[in-house]
C-alpha cells in the first residue's frame, strides 16, 4: 500500500518481520543436522466471542506443519470447578490463571517441537501484557493479533453458534432462541468490539465478508508463517467447521 508515493509503515514492517524470518530459517538450514534450533512462534489469535477465533486457529494449526493447538480456557474452567459456584468470577480475574497460561505456554514453546496457536479472548490490557508480554519477556516470538467485526455479524453468527439448537433456531428466524444459549457471551460484545480495537491490541484483522481460509491466510502474511494452500471446497470446508464447532461446545 502507498500513501503519496510511500510505502506505508505498516507495509515496511510487515515486509521487515518476513525477511527476518526468512532469514532466520535460511540460517537455520545451513546449520549442521546436530546443532540445528528453531525458536518456535506463538501466535495469540484475540477477538470477541463468536467473531471466528476457534474456527481460523484450526485453520492455521491444520495448514502450519508441525503447529499445535493450545487453548488456555481450559485452565480457566479447572479454576472455576475448584471455586464454590457462587464465588466464581471471570477466571481471567485469578491470578493463578495468567501465571498458568504463561507456564503452560512457555512449555508448549520450549517442547512442542513446532509452532504454538493460541485462541483466547483477552480485552484487559493489564491481563494482556502479564500473558502475551511475559511470554515475550521470557524471550518467546509472540504474534498477537485481534480479530473484529461488525456488531451485526457477531450477532448473527451468535444465534446460529454450532449445529444444535441455536443453529436450528437461527435457521428458522428464531434469532432469540438462538441468542439464548450465548446470552453472556452477547451481554460481552460491546464492551469487546470496543475495547479490542485499542492500538495496544494491535495487529487486528476484520473478518466482515472473509471465509475462514482468507482470515487464516492475512495472519500468516502478518507474521511471516508458510501455510499450505487452502484446498477445501465449499463443502469440505462447511463440514470441517461444522466438526470444529461440535467439538468445541461448552459442557
Amino acid at each position: 500500500m502507498r500513501l503519496d508515493g510511500r510505502v506505508s509503515e505498516r507495509t515496511r514492517s510487515v515486509r521487515k518481520r518476513v525477511r527476518l524470518r526468512l532469514l532466520t530459517e535460511a540460517i537455520y538450514r545451513s546449520l549442521p543436522r546436530a546443532v540445528r534450533y528453531r525458536a518456535r512462534m506463538l501466535i495469540w489469535v484475540n477477538g470477541p466471542f463468536e467473531v471466528g477465533k476457534t474456527q481460523t486457529v484450526h485453520e492455521i494449526a491444520r495448514r502450519l506443519p508441525g503447529s499445535v493447538v493450545c487453548d488456555p480456557e481450559h485452565i480457566g474452567f479447572g479454576l472455576q470447578r475448584s471455586t464454590p459456584p457462587a464465588l466464581r468470577p471471570d477466571f481471567q480475574d485469578f491470578a493463578a490463571w495468567r501465571a498458568g497460561v504463561v507456564e503452560v505456554l512457555d512449555l508448549a514453546l520450549r517442547g512442542a517441537g513446532g509452532d504454538v496457536v493460541v485462541p483466547m479472548t483477552v480485552t484487559s490490557p493489564r491481563y494482556l501484557d502479564e500473558t502475551v508480554g511475559r511470554l515475550r519477556e521470557l524471550g518467546h516470538d509472540v504474534g498477537h493479533v485481534a480479530l473484529l467485526a461488525r456488531r451485526e455479524t457477531v450477532v448473527r453468527r451468535l444465534a446460529g453458534r454450532g449445529a444444535g439448537v441455536g443453529a436450528i433456531a437461527a435457521r428458522v428466524g428464531m434469532t432469540r432462541v438462538g441468542l439464548r444459549r450465548e446470552a453472556w457471551a452477547l451481554e460481552q460484545l460491546d464492551r469487546g468490539l470496543d475495547a479490542l480495537s485499542a492500538p495496544v491490541f494491535a495487529e487486528h484483522v476484520v473478518t466482515d465478508d472473509r471465509t475462514v481460509p482468507e482470515v487464516a491466510d492475512e495472519i500468516a502474511r502478518l507474521w511471516g508463517l508458510a501455510l499450505r494452500p487452502s484446498t477445501d471446497g465449499r463443502l469440505v470446508g462447511g463440514l470441517r467447521r461444522v466438526v470444529t464447532s461440535v467439538r468445541h461446545i461448552r459442557r
